[in-house]
């Protein structure tokens, strides 16, 4: 009874110590949850063993690579003079960034369309400036 009386005020907040509970995310100053990777990362069997390192770093990169194609994306919706991010924007920002292409070059995006071609004309256009 008594580990589970503490368990409960531990979870409540309530106690000597008197500080409140956070997430791993939250401590971590990430967006995506921690705990859920975590799980899954067990979950799945991709090791043996998975350490306590292993969600948040994954969830880092994963919050980066977010962040990444969202700031990019705003960027293209902004170019079109757009306030929202549609699937299209979303298709730009990869495709016209070399590294992002690299990494998502087999993702097909659903109403993301094509980049538009140059043609020889518009080649020859950039090159005598």
């Amino acid at each position: 009874v008594g580990v589970y009386r503490l368990s409960v005020e531990r979870c409540l907040g309530v106690g000597s110590r008197g500080g409140k509970l956070r997430s791993r995310s939250s401590r971590a100053g990430l967006q995506f949850p921690v705990g859920q990777v975590h799980r899954l990362l067990r979950k799945s069997h991709y090791a043996e063993c998975v350490g306590a390192g292993a969600p948040i770093c994954s969830v880092a990169v994963l919050d980066y690579l977010t962040a990444e194609v969202l700031e990019l994306a705003i960027n293209a919706s902004h170019n079109k003079k757009n306030v929202r991010i549609i699937p299209r924007h979303l298709q730009l920002a990869i495709r016209n960034y070399e590294k992002l292409s690299k990494l998502l070059g087999s993702v097909i995006l659903a109403q993301g369309g094509v980049l538009p071609k140059k043609t020889e004309s518009q080649h020859q256009k950039v090159q005598s400036k």
